[in-house]
């Protein structure tokens, strides 16, 4: 259940590096979308750790959404983390119904990131005209 930073902080330089000659996105959007990307779930696990006391996540999580904000810029964050959001939600419920798990089973986060880095990877421009016009 661990992302170890042996993964995720090569991928969050070299997506920073891939960004300086405009890969997937311009510097700026890639370093903002590397510091978002940490601080939104940064601020949603103390935010619930505050309310339940519990730790909903884990920093490797965070690590790995600075670097898919790296590679594809801060545009895409809010996709990338719906996509993901919804994914494991789905999964999560399906394992608690169909394999009568509790809520108290962890369920990593860290796999379903990864498919909305995939997304955006594949899908990247679609995604983002779908989600920021709306």
């Amino acid at each position: 259940q661990l992302l170890p930073d042996d993964i995720t902080l090569p991928l969050l330089w070299l997506g920073l590096l891939f960004n300086i000659g405009g890969g997937f996105t311009d510097l700026q959007s890639a370093v903002i979308g590397a510091m978002a990307g940490y601080l939104v779930l940064w601020s949603i696990y103390w935010l619930f750790k505050l309310i339940t006391g519990k730790e909903g996540m884990g920093y490797g999580d965070f690590k790995l959404l600075a670097a898919i904000g790296a590679w594809f810029g801060w545009q895409l964050l809010p996709a990338v983390i719906l996509l993901s959001s919804v994914a494991g939600s789905v999964i999560g419920i399906g394992l608690m119904i169909l394999a009568k798990r509790g809520r108290e089973v962890p369920i990593p986060f860290g796999p379903y990131l990864a498919l909305g880095g995939i997304a955006a990877l594949f899908w990247g421009p679609q995604l983002a005209r779908l989600y920021l016009a709306g």
